[in-house]
């Protein structure tokens, strides 16, 4: 198991300090809470699906698209929950649920991200991140970021991240049985969770349904907003060396937080600082940092709109281009 960090060193009074209660507050997880958050995601899936069976025109159909949209990238919040072993008290639960209905439908393999990701908040915007990829090109051109939403909402971005993973996968094995088999051993999870999916929505008599209302969402609208949920968190941030500011948190209101920022993953920063806590707590570890006065010195946007505005200004070609798909890929992920 890697160890993940206590509260932030107490040696300073420059850096944000959490008493006992406070502690032992923000540490507290929930099997219930856990539960509920899993089975709200998913109920606001089954109802945005609804919405649109029920009333079916284009309207409708963009709302559900982008509900379900926003509700897949709250699965993979919740498994990034479950990654910090903070989306249930009891680990074996926090385990199974994270993996099975929160990763792998999003075809998100936690067993994979956990050590991955720790990685990244152990270095966090230095040389050693794997995540530095996701954040060194920006601030780009407004032509390259337009050309990027114009690949994630056609699908493109989607479908080119799986078929890298499959080629990933399959390997390079001369033999072409041994690399469908390592492809299916790999996809399993995925294939049976959307096979789960795929019932649900036949079962209800609308089989389309799982292709124009999970895996179009999946392909589209989820893209764009990991893409500007992965802008938000690290790009364009005030200083690498400062863990006051080398994350970022975008305040948000009720109406983003539905459609792109799910879970309270606006609050990063936070998250960044007490990676112990459960997402539902965020909130609290904010009010504590501007109680102890650290706002001024706190990475913090008034909104998306204002982030954008700073990673989409500079007149240089977009070095990312030159990325393998393979690394870049991982910015589905939380």
């Amino acid at each position: 198991m890697v160890p993940l960090p206590r509260a932030l060193a107490m040696t300073t009074d420059t850096q944000p300090q959490l008493n006992p209660e406070q502690d032992a507050h923000l540490r507290e997880r929930s099997d219930w809470m856990g539960a509920y958050l899993v089975l709200h995601a998913w109920g606001v899936i089954a109802l945005a699906m609804a919405f649109f069976v029920a009333w079916p025109n284009p309207l409708s159909f963009i709302v559900a698209v982008v509900v379900i949209g926003g509700r897949q990238l709250g699965l993979a919040i919740l498994m990034h929950d479950a990654a910090h072993r903070a989306l249930f008290k009891n680990a074996r639960l926090n385990d199974t649920v994270g993996a099975y209905l929160c990763g792998w439908p999003v075809g998100a393999s936690l067993t994979l991200y956990r050590p991955y990701h720790l990685s990244h908040h152990r270095h966090t915007q230095q040389a050693e991140d794997p995540d530095l990829i996701l954040s060194a090109p920006f601030p780009i051109t407004k032509q390259s970021f337009w050309r990027k939403m114009r690949r994630d909402i056609l699908g493109i971005t989607g479908y080119q991240r799986r078929m890298e993973t499959f080629r990933i996968e399959m390997g390079n094995d001369p033999s072409r049985l041994q690399r469908w088999k390592k492809l299916f051993q790999a996809e399993k999870y995925f294939a049976l969770t959307n096979l789960l999916v795929f019932a649900g929505t036949t079962a209800a008599g609308v089989w389309w349904a799982y292709f124009a209302l999970w895996l179009l969402p999946l392909l589209t609208w989820y893209q764009v907003i990991s893409r500007i949920r992965n802008i938000a968190e690290h790009a364009v941030v005030g200083n690498n060396d400062d863990r006051l500011r080398n994350t970022r948190t975008t305040l948000a209101n009720w109406g983003m937080r539905m459609v792109l920022a799910p879970y309270w993953v606006n609050y990063h920063l936070e998250h960044h600082l007490f990676v112990f806590t459960p997402c539902w707590k965020l909130p609290a570890a904010h009010r504590i940092l501007i109680e102890q006065g650290f706002g001024p010195r706190m990475e913090l946007a008034g909104g998306y709109t204002e982030v954008l505005r700073k990673a989409v200004s500079q007149a240089h070609d977009d070095p990312s281009r030159g990325v393998p798909q393979d690394t870049r890929k991982r910015s589905a992920l939380i």
